[in-house]
């Protein structure tokens, strides 16, 4: 299981991820748009004033039961070993056990 502090600071991640997002998207249509270089790099200075963790980027997405950062299923938001043992437990419907 993860350290709880890893999974707050993701969650705080996500927040302001969602406070920022239609801020730095407004942002990048602007400097799409806009034809002088002068005003791209003001354009980008705001952006960069933005919070670091506010971006995307920084987000990784994690096991939704330990809060695992690798190997992660995005359908069921799992990871990989969880969900192994949920199938094998019988609790998914539908996923088959394989076996060779």
């Amino acid at each position: 299981m993860a350290r709880k502090s890893v999974i707050q600071r993701e969650k705080k991640r996500q927040k302001l991820e969602q406070k920022y997002h239609w801020i730095r998207r407004s942002s990048k249509k602007e400097i799409s748009k806009v034809p002088s270089l002068s005003d791209k790099w003001e354009i980008h200075g705001k952006l960069e004033s933005l919070p670091r963790n506010s971006a995307p980027i920084r987000l990784h997405r994690r096991c939704f039961s330990t809060g695992r950062p690798r190997a992660n299923y995005r359908d069921f938001g799992l990871s990989g070993h969880i969900l192994r043992e949920m199938v094998h437990a019988c609790i998914l419907p539908g996923a088959t056990r394989s076996s060779w």
